[in-house]
């Protein structure tokens, strides 16, 4: 078990080999040791090793060759700035992940390393490890660091603005993924990147509505990032937009919380649910498996995100698609430009996104499930 206060063993071996590379250690097409060789060398498991590299290879420092091993990209000693990110849910929010491949994939004329500060894992210390990351990177004077803030934490909104300031005061520019770091509507003076959260929320409330839905309800997680509260805007105007009653049912429980949901079943009597996330529809599914309500018989149901597993949940999910590889080089794009005119205004810069049709909205026709349509605004 990691001792209080220090690395995960993975970010040990990643930061080792990234420094090794940056420092010239490693030059560029060397091999570097063996999977089994880090599992001797830092008396860690496989597993451990395995994501230390992944988080190599999605920095753009590495690439791996199946039977082969893990060779330093040819042009990683070719870099142009380091950057520095800040993701407390990699790992645990699927989105970031393919954002972070689109940064590492980006080509702008010449490649620039993407660092992590100290990784973050274990989810009691999650705002400790958020706040120690930061002070990494700044110690390390990146060009500019790339922030998902924290969310689901009670001292989120603090933690956020710390480190906000510190990257502030150390004079690095920063561009926010897919949230911003302060309630909805109100906007910080950052970039962000991502998409209309607002419109995605109508988008997909519109569709359960024309499915058939009368009385849908939107749930969210309480102490969600402010992208949910927009959806849920979004949401009250679908449904008012429908000339329907329940533009107020917006219900923040747990969706595992068996007690809050059926209490929300007899209440409201839903017809139809509109989910945050896609992390939200999926355990609402679970819960409503044990309730016995079935998907979509007796309520139907809709998402945000389209993760990998939206499509394999017991009843497939239809949801919102973002474009998550094009976020990852947008992101890239707009630091480059905020290096370039650090007094450029703030901007949102808002990717559009396609409706994935599936069976939990109730989809009567086959060959319209897991059709994608792109979102018109």
């Amino acid at each position: 078990m990691t001792q209080q206060g220090s690395p995960p063993k993975y970010e040990v071996i990643r930061q080792a080999l990234a420094d090794g590379i940056i420092s010239g250690q490693y030059s560029p097409g060397d091999r570097l040791p063996s999977e089994s060789q880090l599992v001797k060398d830092f008396n860690a498991s496989r597993p451990t090793v395995n994501r230390a590299l992944r988080e190599l290879q999605l920095a753009g420092l590495i690439e791996r060759r199946a039977g082969s091993g893990s060779f330093v990209r040819a042009d990683a000693a070719a870099r142009g700035y380091t950057f520095g990110l800040l993701i407390p849910e990699l790992g645990r929010t699927e989105i970031f992940e393919p954002i972070c491949r689109g940064m590492a994939e980006a080509q702008h004329g010449s490649q620039h390393v993407l660092l992590w500060g100290s990784s973050l894992s274990a989810e009691a210390n999650l705002e400790q490890q958020a706040a120690q990351a930061c002070r990494q990177l700044v110690a390390k004077k990146v060009s500019g660091v790339f922030f998902a803030p924290l969310e689901l934490t009670l001292q989120k909104d603090a933690i956020n603005r710390s480190i906000a300031e510190a990257l502030d005061k150390a004079g690095i520019p920063v561009v926010l993924l897919d949230r911003d770091l302060v309630s909805y509507p109100e906007r910080s003076r950052y970039d962000l990147v991502g998409i209309d959260n607002r419109r995605a929320g109508y988008t997909i409330t519109r569709h359960l509505i024309r499915r058939g839905c009368r009385r849908p309800v939107f749930v969210g997680r309480p102490g969600s990032a402010p992208t949910v509260d927009a959806r849920a805007v979004g949401y009250q105007e679908a449904v008012a937009a429908a000339n329907l009653d329940g533009a107020e049912h917006i219900c923040r429980v747990e969706p595992d919380d068996r007690a809050q949901v059926k209490d929300i079943l007899i209440r409201l009597r839903p017809d139809g649910f509109v989910c945050a996330n896609d992390f939200t529809a999926a355990r609402l599914l679970r819960t409503l498996t044990e309730l016995r309500v079935s998907v979509p018989d007796k309520v139907r149901m809709v998402g945000i995100d389209d993760v990998k597993y939206a499509s394999l949940l017991s009843v497939p999910l239809t949801t919102i698609h973002q474009p998550c590889s094009s976020m990852g080089a947008a992101a890239i794009s707009a630091m480059l430009d905020r290096l370039r005119e650090p007094r450029l205004p703030a901007r949102d810069i808002l990717l559009n996104f396609d409706l994935v049709v599936r069976s939990s909205c109730g989809a009567p026709k086959r060959n319209e499930m897991g059709k994608r349509l792109t979102a018109i605004p």
